[in-house]
């Protein structure tokens, strides 16, 4: 070995693993001005109303709860910002009441808090909303059974709720102006990436460009129909922005069949779509919107199924009173607020994935408790805190979060070290921290170190207003998050053999379950008997109703959907220590390959529609079981192995049909998915 090669050699051994750097390499994402400036004034405001009324503490615990609530407010809907904000703040105020009635009676507060943690971990595995909501309620409990508050038991509990729901107020300021304005941006974001997908069609780019279609669909839809189920007697707008998200679908449907020909689309095809986005995002109408884009004379299958998806969705975007009728939920609607709520509940007490995650948190808040009443730790509190922050599997891997809180803590600990040594306290705290909190929303958006670093001197400047206690918190706050880090370590990861494998091969084995009804639902006897009857035009057109081909539509999204959550769970999965990570990787080329199986079978449909010859019962049985034993090969695959040397699963006879590219994507998966052949 060279001289080189051995220092090459030697870089590679003293770099950082991986897993490490993913978690610590920043996201590139744009700077969110507006929430950037509502954080600031929210932390503030309340700490100046303090210093002005002579009441610092109240002001610090007002901010601590607004602090809550601007790591909450994601949501983009302000619909969805009422729940996201609102809801968890009265767990907030439940935590807190019960943390100020057990604070100094010592076993008694660890066995509530260890409770209250079961609790927390069983209800977060219900959705975004209950999983913050779960949050806030354990770390109101840790911060009223670790601190003395101000009395009486009323004070904190309101306090902390003013802030959160302050936020709230500055969020909605916008509401009466920009009332509709992100959900008419997801939409028009839709008709972007589709047109970016056509402009794809027959080159490599494609799957990526599709993979941004679905994340747009997705986001689009969990904006518009993650609501209440009766929307069309009180809002006409919010009508019309859901038949133009509908109306996308026949266009998604026919891109594969589209880049199936191997050759780019005509460019007045994206560009009509282009348009119709800008449309959506002006609220662009016409006279006569009848009339249609100006598109090229369609020569093949693939082309009509889009010229009659483009025309219809150009009447339908510029039409001032879309028809109401074709507003139907394509994933179908959601079920009133009571049977949600029972059927959550059902599902929190029957899953023992929610009971598991809730022991692994009450274990841990428990043993941290135990820990802090048994030996004396200053700011005990802290480890709690801690170990509930790290402790969030649905908010990404629990290994990594632990290492890469210890770096972002002892990173945030260096300006706040600097803050409490020069900055005297008083009014000099309310510009500081004007900057301090504009800064969680920007570092947030970078990832999870970097949102650690931008937090830890707001708690620590937030905690000197109450114990006064200056520099002097600094090394607590470091020793106490290790202390925390370690135990989440030791006590939720390392004794919990599940967590150090991933999930993805279970569902992913799922959504090929599905991919296979999907096959049965678009070409088995249910689908040729709602056809016999028409014509390809009639088939094609959206306009038309058509049971076989709406269950089959929602079929469709509800994969497109599971593999998005796989995708999630894959990169998640990346960011564990050897051999998690090393065996996520391997799972990619088969979700890939099960992805193309969806879009071959639709291509596939769409063909039909247009004049292709329907393919033999019985080719479209052997096909349904393939996929079906494609499952099953996923199951029972710890890790794909790859292409086998020798030759690939049987699958009968060289297929030469309108199925052959769907068999042909089956054999490759199922390839990738068979064990190694020795």
């Amino acid at each position: 070995m060279s001289t080189e090669q051995a220092r090459s050699e030697e870089r590679r051994t003293l770099a950082p693993p991986a897993w490490l750097l993913a978690g610590l390499r920043p996201t590139p994402a744009p700077v969110p001005w507006a929430a950037a400036l509502r954080a600031g004034i929210a932390l503030a405001a309340p700490l100046a109303v303090g210093f002005a009324l002579d009441e610092p503490e109240y002001g610090a615990l007002m901010s601590m709860g607004a602090l809550s609530a601007v790591i909450g407010d994601t949501a983009d809907a302000y619909r969805m910002r009422v729940l996201n904000i609102a809801v968890p703040q009265l767990f907030g105020a439940l935590g807190v009441t019960l943390g100020t009635l057990v604070y100094g009676h010592g076993w008694v507060a660890v066995g509530v808090l260890t409770l209250v943690a079961l609790i927390s971990g069983m209800i977060s595995s219900i959705g975004t909303v209950a999983s913050v909501s779960g949050l806030l309620l354990l770390l109101n409990a840790v911060i009223g059974a670790g601190l003395a508050l101000p009395e009486p038991w009323w004070t904190a509990p309101l306090l902390l709720s003013g802030g959160g729901l302050f936020v709230l107020l500055l969020s909605l300021l916008g509401w009466p102006l920009r009332r509709k304005q992100p959900e008419r941006q997801a939409v028009a974001a839709t008709y972007r990436s589709l047109a970016e997908l056509y402009e794809a069609a027959g080159s490599p780019a494609y799957e990526e460009r599709r993979q941004q279609v679905t994340q747009a669909l997705n986001q689009a839809y969990d904006l518009l129909l993650a609501r209440r189920a009766r929307v069309h007697g009180r809002s006409q707008s919010q009508v019309r922005l859901l038949s133009q998200l509908n109306v996308i679908i026949p266009l998604v449907e026919a891109a594969p069949a589209a880049h199936q020909r191997g050759r780019p689309l005509p460019p007045e095809i994206p560009a009509a779509v282009r348009e119709l986005g800008v449309a959506v995002a002006e609220e662009r109408t016409k006279a006569r919107p009848e009339a249609g884009p100006d598109l090229p004379a369609p020569n093949t299958p693939a082309e009509r199924a889009i010229d009659t998806a483009l025309r219809h969705a150009a009447t339908i975007v510029h039409t001032t009173d879309p028809n109401p009728y074709n507003v139907d939920d394509r994933l179908g609607r959601p079920a009133a607020l009571g049977v949600r709520i029972r059927r959550a509940t059902r599902e929190v007490m029957l899953s023992g994935a929610s009971w598991r995650y809730g022991l692994r948190l009450a274990l841990c808040v428990g043993t941290a408790q135990s820990l802090v009443s048994l030996v004396p730790v200053e700011r005990s509190y802290w480890v709690a805190l801690t170990v509930t922050f790290v402790l969030k599997p649905d908010f990404g891997s629990v290994f990594s979060r632990a290492v890469t809180r210890a770096l972002g803590t002892a990173g945030g600990l260096v300006v706040a070290a600097a803050v409490l040594a020069e900055v005297p306290r008083g009014w000099w705290d309310v510009p500081v921290m004007v900057a301090l909190g504009a800064l969680i929303p920007v570092f947030s958006a970078r990832g999870y170190a970097f949102q650690t670093a931008a937090i830890t001197p707001v708690i620590l400047l937030l905690s000197d207003q109450l114990n006064h206690q200056g520099f002097d918190l600094v090394l607590p706050r470091l020793v106490d998050s290790l202390i925390g880090c370690a135990i989440t370590l030791v006590a939720g990861y390392l004794l919990w053999p599940e967590s150090w494998r991933t999930r993805i091969g279970d569902r992913l084995a799922k959504a090929v379950d599905d991919a296979a009804r999907y096959v049965e639902r678009a070409f088995g006897p249910t689908a040729r008997a709602s056809t016999a009857t028409l014509s390809p035009a009639a088939l094609s057109d959206p306009r038309l109703s058509n049971p076989a081909r709406a269950a089959r539509l929602r079929a469709r999204r509800q994969i497109y959907r599971e593999l998005s959550a796989v995708r999630a769970e894959f990169q998640r999965a990346l960011t564990e220590p050897p051999p998690a990570g090393a065996r996520a990787a391997a799972w990619w080329p088969l979700v890939v390959a099960v992805e193309r199986i969806v879009d071959a079978t639709t291509a596939a449909r769409v063909r039909v529609n247009h004049g292709a010859p329907e393919p033999a019962e019985a080719e479209v049985t052997r096909l349904t079981a393939a996929v079906a034993e494609l499952a099953a090969d996923v199951r029972s695959a710890t890790v794909p192995k790859g292409p086998p040397p020798g030759p690939g699963p049987e699958a009968g006879p060289e297929p030469t049909g309108v199925l052959a590219p769907v068999w042909q994507e089956v054999a490759a998966a199922r390839a990738i998915a068979a064990p190694q052949v020795t």
